[in-house]
């Protein structure tokens, strides 16, 4: 990706935050220059990857297959000195974007469409290889337990939200008509390095064009502190 198209993209989530009041910790806000300020009592920012996320999933078509997401707070299970057991993100997906099929081999999570468009959810099941079986699929949406076709559309309206389990395929989209979603996740510690597993081999960080400056770092982008 180009940085310009993540800072056109950083700039578009922080307008639709400001359109929906929700207020980020301050460190979301700092720019690069803060950050060659900010020593060793900042490190659990840059040891549990919080802050911004912008991903094209390496295929270099963000507008099709792509997100933007800010991490709140995340544990870090190999490292002690974290003992968080829970995460917290917010994530923007437009109309036409959508975040490809994937599941988690350890993570729960609950996706709550936080306001804006509606959000159209896909589920398969996973083997244990990996692979997606085309069996019904039990969903856990706000209390209600039933069972879906593999593959069925699962609407969100503002306000709901969707459990998903360890195995669950699932990819989802902002609904034609209805605007961009703000989404919000809550779940287990995250783990983008290792605990994702896409249906289909493709990159979860982007490769960076520098052709302006950047608006704000990616969480993968703070390096060590000076």
């Amino acid at each position: 990706m180009k940085r310009s198209e993540i800072n056109a993209a950083i700039k578009k989530m922080e307008a639709l935050l400001r359109e929906h009041r929700f207020l980020l910790p301050g460190f979301c806000s700092w720019t690069p220059g803060d950050w060659k300020t900010r020593g060793r009592e900042y490190d659990e920012i840059r040891d549990t990857m919080l802050g911004w996320d912008v991903t094209d999933f390496g295929g270099g078509k963000f507008n099709e297959i792509g997100l933007v997401l800010v991490t709140i707070r995340n544990g870090n299970t190999k490292n002690k000195a974290y003992t968080k057991t829970y995460a917290e993100k917010v994530i923007m997906v437009e109309e036409g974007q959508f975040c490809p099929y994937h599941f988690h081999w350890k993570k729960m999570e609950d996706i709550i469409n936080r306001g804006g468009g509606n959000v159209v959810f896909k589920l398969y099941n996973a083997a244990k290889d990996g692979q997606r079986e085309t069996t019904d699929v039990e969903i856990n949406q706000d209390g209600r337990k039933y069972t879906v076709k593999a593959g069925q559309e699962i609407i969100l309206l503002p306000g709901e939200s969707l459990t998903l389990y360890p195995y669950s395929y699932h990819e989802f989209t902002a609904q034609r008509g209805t605007g961009t979603a703000l989404i919000g996740e809550v779940s287990m510690c995250n783990d983008d390095k290792e605990d994702n597993r896409f249906y289909e081999q493709m990159g979860r960080f982007p490769a960076i064009e520098e052709d302006e400056a950047p608006h704000r770092l990616l969480c993968s982008e703070y390096g060590a502190a000076t």
